[in-house]
């Protein structure tokens, strides 16, 4: 049987959510040393060092590998729509995923001093990653057009102003500045649920709008429908499930395991979307191995146009008898060809 904390779920608390999973900033939010989850994965000893949530610290390490294989392939599709804003997207979870692993292993330790300003700017790139992808559900309505300096900017300019709003806003809550106090973290709390939150939900809307109204070809709604399935189920054990996981699996695993692989999948789906309401002109792009087989087959018509059949053709004949090049019969035309298929037929 899970243990089951007493603590009740309220708006701008984190008590209850703290007691059933370890987040990043737990350790500096509701008490002076901060809340423990009644039940975590184990730690493992290595090298002389702790290593908190080892299963969680693997998944983590496989995401960065996937969103590497996402962004190179991204970069390879020379002339898709919005590849240089989406882009910035996955550039920005890899930084929160590389945050992360520093911070729930405890290679960054919650005794130490830097602690607190870590944890600030992880939840500031989180809140950026979250709105880099709102900003990239207005890329497909051309409000601006894609690839431009001011679609560019916007994006990384806003995003940066919403990183940085809310790293001051999480260190200024955990060292108790001004208005702010760790204990009750109502600010920090309306920033990591609602305003993440709906900047995900608007996301959603705007892309099922897109498919719905531009697009001939409905399947991308599968992807979006697959990312918020994968997401939702991720914070559901994350959050409702993680004690109950974590007992069963007597402390090899918890909900922070799960929650994790939910997010990564996501993620990837957000990718696998991208990708398939995405088209690239195979004409204009380069150093790619299909689009140099798609040059040389055409390169292979012109050449069988100008020396294969016709030049068989014209080249039977003596010099000057009119089946050349450079014939001067009536019968042939300006380029020795044109009258071609009156001879033959």
């Amino acid at each position: 049987m899970s243990t089951t904390p007493d603590l009740k779920f309220a708006f701008g608390n984190f008590n209850y959510i703290c007691s059933t999973v370890s987040l990043t900033l737990c350790p500096l939010v509701g008490d002076a040393d901060g809340i423990e989850p009644l039940c975590y994965s184990r730690n493992v000893k290595l090298a002389d060092t702790l290593i908190f949530q080892p299963s969680t610290l693997i998944i983590h390490l496989i995401a960065l590998v996937m969103t590497a294989i996402m962004i190179y392939h991204i970069r390879s599709k020379y002339t898709a729509v919005g590849r240089k804003e989406i882009i910035m997207f996955f550039y920005l979870y890899m930084l929160v995923t590389i945050m992360d692993l520093l911070l729930i292993s405890g290679i960054i330790p919650t005794a130490s001093n830097l602690y607190p300003y870590f944890t600030g700017v992880h939840l500031g790139l989180i809140s950026a990653t979250f709105w880099c992808l709102l900003l990239n559900g207005f890329v497909g309505f051309q409000f601006a057009e894609d690839g431009t300096p001011l679609s560019l900017w916007s994006i990384r300019i806003s995003s940066f102003v919403v990183f940085a709003a809310v790293t001051f806003l999480s260190i200024a809550t955990f060292q108790k500045l001004g208005p702010f106090d760790p204990m009750h973290p109502v600010a920090l709390w309306v920033i990591f649920f609602i305003f993440n939150g709906a900047a995900l939900l608007i996301y959603v809307i705007l892309q099922i709008v897109l498919v719905v109204n531009t697009l001939d070809d409905r399947w991308p709604l599968g992807d979006i429908v697959f990312g918020i399935a994968f997401f939702a189920t991720g914070q559901v054990i994350l959050y409702v499930f993680s004690l109950d996981i974590c007992n069963f699996a007597k402390h090899y695993i918890d909900g922070l395991f799960f929650g994790t692989i939910a997010t990564l999948l996501s993620v990837m789906m957000v990718y696998k979307y991208w990708d398939s309401i995405t088209k690239e002109d195979l004409e204009f792009s380069v150093g790619s191995k299909q689009n140099v087989w798609e040059v040389k087959e055409l390169l292979g018509e012109d050449e069988m146009a100008g020396g294969g059949l016709y030049g068989q053709q014209q080249h039977q004949g003596p010099p000057g008898s009119g089946f050349g090049y450079n014939g001067n019969s009536p019968a042939s035309g300006p380029y020795g060809q044109a009258n071609f298929y009156e001879d033959r037929y």
